[in-house]
């Protein structure tokens, strides 16, 4: 499904953030502790609770991140569904998480680009989306690949999330929760890919250096391999895979023309 209207898009995501709760669980969403009384304090209790963490004093740091999150602290709320998703300091909670994004979401619905706490926002609803693609076992999540699909549309498009535009640009390659588009595809995870978001760099690069559903382009294919190697994290072992398989095929010449266009590209971002 394609969406262009941005009212559209807003109408349509509200729906499906409301939807994605089951009746009458409102108090599930609401965060422990007594709210703030302003946003100096939210943010005051926002900063002992990064203290805390720092110092390895987890539940005080989500006593302190709970009550400035209660007085309407995005950093706070995010930072916690952060939490309950790893099981950092606290037992690991996908439902508690999600519920943790899904309130952001409502909370901050009507906040745009311009918010100062934009990328808090578009990352709930990109880690809502996560959530939705497989849903949540023994939990009122469902999978519901369209829904995660217009989640992530509206991240991507509403606030230009990186992450989002990746999420979606697999979407479209992938045919789940829309139909399969190459070009689409392409195009979202170059928007990705121009913000340095590596595995976007590693998706689009692989398709570039195959000509995988877009015109062959080897050198620029292996720039972005390059550049997706050297971000992606030790489990990433899918992208160094990726890597090594291109190398092994390229010609001396499409290596040569890669490491320029990596130099050039590394002059920019640096500039």
């Amino acid at each position: 499904m394609r969406i262009s209207e941005v009212s559209t898009v807003r109408a349509v995501v509200v729906a499906l953030v409301v939807a994605a709760s089951p009746i009458g669980v409102g108090s599930a969403f609401a965060f422990d502790g007594q709210p703030a009384g302003d946003a100096r304090s939210a943010l005051d209790a926002f900063r002992a609770g990064a203290r805390a963490l720092r110092d390895g004093r987890a539940e005080e740091a989500v006593s302190a991140l709970q009550y400035a999150a209660s007085g309407g602290h995005a950093a706070s709320a995010w930072r916690l569904g952060r939490m309950y998703m790893e099981g950092e300091g606290v037992a690991r909670s996908d439902l508690k998480a999600f519920e943790t994004f899904r309130r952001i979401t409502m909370d901050r619905r009507d906040e745009g680009p311009n918010s100062p706490d934009a990328r808090f926002i578009s990352s709930a609803f990109v880690q809502m989306g996560n959530y939705l693609v497989e849903g949540i076992p023994n939990s009122y999540v469902r999978p519901d690949p369209q829904r995660a699909f217009e989640l992530y549309f509206y991240a991507a498009s509403t606030f230009g999330d990186a992450d989002g535009q990746f999420r979606l640009g697999r979407m479209f390659l992938e045919g789940k929760g829309t139909p399969r588009d190459p070009r689409q595809a392409a195009r979202w995870l170059q928007l990705a890919a121009a913000k340095s978001h590596h595995q976007a760099q590693a998706v689009l690069g692989h398709m570039l250096f195959a000509g995988r559903d877009v015109p062959r382009a080897a050198p620029r294919g292996l720039m972005f391999l390059t550049l997706a190697k050297e971000a992606a994290t030790d489990n990433e072992t899918w992208i160094s895979e990726m890597y090594d398989e291109a190398m092994r095929s390229a010609s001396d010449d499409e290596r040569g023309v890669a490491l320029r266009l990596v130099e050039n590209w590394l002059k920019t971002i640096r500039r």
